[in-house]
């Protein structure tokens, strides 16, 4: 018996970006390297904050910082492959972020990998923390699950 988690399924998330993978994503075995899943992660994550209008990755005063990370590899994927981000809110603190992210390959219903990490959202100058602004915490209330 094992204590493994399932992987998700696509139902299990709030907000969805699509990214298309890239040669350079495999690896010598033929598959996606796994740093390149924690890529597709901020990708989604950070693309999404942008598309909401909450995050301005150039004049923005509150930025966030990833403190924490991982990742669950539950099949394969590589190029050409296009990968779906599932993402959802898990906890939602006075200044930090746990995202959760489900990417799942073509148009499979399962999770081939799922990854989290924690931002903890500080002042662009000071790097001390700050607590979130109204829209940025408006938009992640919206895909908490």
């Amino acid at each position: 018996m094992t204590d493994r988690p399932s992987p998700s399924m696509r139902d299990d998330y709030r907000a969805f970006r699509t990214i298309t993978t890239r040669w350079m994503d495999n690896d010598l075995y033929g598959h996606m390297n796994n740093v390149v899943h924690y890529s597709l992660f901020d990708t989604a994550v950070n693309g999404w904050l942008i598309e909401e209008g909450v995050l301005d990755i150039h004049r923005g005063a509150q930025i966030g910082l990833v403190v924490e990370t991982g990742c669950r590899y539950f099949a394969e994927m590589g190029f050409p492959d296009v990968v779906t981000a599932g993402i959802r809110v898990a906890r939602l603190g006075s200044s930090s972020v746990r995202y959760e992210v489900g990417l799942f390959r073509n148009e499979e219903s399962t999770a081939a990998a799922e990854g989290f990490f924690v931002h903890v959202y500080v002042d662009r100058q000071t790097r001390k923390p700050i607590p979130l602004e109204a829209p940025l915490r408006s938009a992640l209330e919206r895909i908490v699950s």
